[in-house]
């Protein structure tokens, strides 16, 4: 199998660490070589942090390079234009409709762009859903980023039962069942 390339790109505190632990679980359980990287930015401060899963026969690095990526996951807008250059002609981006403002934008020395998604539905294929609202309607804003895998998950080759595995085996014991319902949300989307 070619190998897949899979990102993930949001702001510290967002579940992106967990959610990359999740894909390359759910790589190993198919049988997959798997690499995984995190690069940190601020991440403690509301900074960006971006994670890479890469899977198939023979992964030989854990970095995925501009243009190569097969699936973006981005847990906000302004952290999907940032990355958008990384997704190949064929690929996928999946968008938090969420914003957070960065720092410069907090302390007045930046703007946060106008009309993110709308401009990047111009030259990518691009899947939205506010799915911090999603998540406020299961009564836990924080399983946000399982409702974006969900959505995720129908672009790549795994089944529903080993999704649900692996979540319940990386998700804290007493968030099994609303996290398994979180993706459930972004799955049927």
């Amino acid at each position: 199998m070619a190998v897949k390339n899979i990102m993930i790109v949001g702001v510290g505190g967002q579940g992106t660490l967990l959610t990359s632990r999740i894909l390359g679980g759910l790589a190993i359980l198919g049988g997959y070589d798997v690499k995984l990287s995190e690069v940190h930015g601020m991440a403690q401060r509301g900074g960006s942090v971006v994670t890479f899963v890469r899977y198939g026969g023979a992964v030989a690095e854990p970095i995925v390079e501009e243009g190569q990526a097969d699936v973006i996951i981005a847990f906000e807008r302004l952290e999907a234009l940032r990355y958008a250059h990384f997704l190949k002609e064929d690929g996928v981006l999946i968008i938090n409709d969420w914003r957070i403002d960065p720092m410069p934008v907090v302390i007045g020395a930046a703007e946060y762009p106008e009309n993110i998604i709308e401009n990047l539905k111009e030259i990518y294929k691009v899947y939205t859903v506010n799915a911090t609202e999603e998540a406020k309607k299961l009564g836990n804003s924080r399983v946000f980023n399982l409702i974006v895998l969900g959505i995720a998950a129908q672009h790549m080759d795994f089944s529903k039962e080993q999704w649900y595995s692996v979540i319940e085996n990386t998700v804290p014991q007493k968030t099994i069942e609303i996290n398994k319902k979180a993706f459930d949300v972004g799955y049927e989307l």
